[in-house]
């Protein structure tokens, strides 16, 4: 099938680049200026889910907790949205935990039940410094993976665009300030591992075409690129399509704890797709001509010697 009439992403790479720049930059510049918007999960606090029996407003939630003295923000979950969710930047002490829990009593009796969780300053540390390691083996894991399967070009191509994956994920949550938790670091993870699937599928496309193309100048190169993009075009926009599908519903219609970690794997599982089209193949396509390159160079000399 002929695909000269398509669009090159190749041809047109530097756009993607500076679009990826521009993302990840504004992204630097937010933690530079604002750092992220931290969870209990990372920094110290006290998380409570308070459990009352049946269906309660997030009105009256928050009412009850300006009648144990604390002015919070609440978020409504459970099957019956009987369930209130709160953070609190401070550790809670016994007295102040008793005084929350006696007020909701006050008005939903025995029916109450309470889980507190409370981060230390250590313990927030080690999370953060566990969640960094987590993507960065996670990364190198996979880097080992492609440079066995394939060759260290299509490795190099592949965890570039892997880690701008995960990049791109940060800086958005850093730009528009949401919420960073534990949840949010499963699905920078799981981002990081359908990543490469998609950029696996093509770069395993490029590798066959490769065995039997005739390829002498860099142009040559960047039309079997091309070509390997679209053979697996509709593969790929299948499958992102039939996962976004279900990252969003379960954001539109999942509870208040699980938002932010759909909204993360939408951006995460957009970002793959995108990076596998626009930046993985690109950069195999231009660690590649440099070879093609050297290969001409020492042609040439050989000639010149003959």
């Amino acid at each position: 099938m002929n695909y000269s009439n398509k669009f090159n992403f190749v041809a047109h790479r530097k756009i993607f680049f500076i679009i990826s720049s521009v993302i990840i930059a504004a992204g630097v510049v937010a933690l530079l200026l604002f750092q992220m918007n931290y969870g209990v999960d990372f920094k110290a606090g006290t998380s409570i889910d308070v459990s009352v029996g049946q269906a309660i407003t997030k009105e009256k939630a928050q009412e009850i907790y300006k009648t144990a003295g604390f002015d919070q923000t609440v978020t409504i979950g459970g099957s019956n949205s009987d369930r209130v969710s709160t953070r609190f930047d401070e550790i809670l002490g016994k007295e102040q935990i008793d005084k929350i829990k006696a007020a909701y009593a006050a008005d939903y009796k025995d029916k109450v039940s309470m889980e507190v969780n409370t981060v230390s300053p250590d313990i927030a540390k080690e999370l953060a410094f566990k969640a960094i390691i987590g993507v960065l083996i996670a990364s190198v894991a996979i880097s080992i993976y492609v440079s066995i399967r394939f060759e260290w070009r299509f490795a190099l191509a592949a965890i570039i665009s892997i880690l701008h994956d995960a990049v791109i994920v940060v800086s958005m949550f850093a730009i528009f300030r949401f919420q960073v938790d534990l949840p949010f670091v499963a699905a920078v993870l799981t981002t990081v591992g359908y990543s490469i699937n998609d950029k696996i599928v093509i770069f395993d496309r490029i590798r066959e075409n490769l065995r039997f193309s005739k390829l002498k100048t860099p142009a040559d190169l960047e039309l079997m690129v091309h070509d390997s993009i679209w053979q697996t075009m509709a593969r790929n926009i299948n499958t992102v399509i039939t996962v976004l599908i279900a990252a969003i519903c379960l954001f539109i219609f999942g509870s208040e704890s699980i938002k932010l970690f759909a909204l993360a794997k939408i951006i995460g599982l957009t970002s793959g797709a995108y990076s596998s089209i626009c930046i993985a193949s690109p950069l195999w396509y231009m660690l590649k001509k440099n070879s093609l390159g050297s290969k001409r160079k020492v042609a040439s000399a050989a000639e010149a010697k003959e």
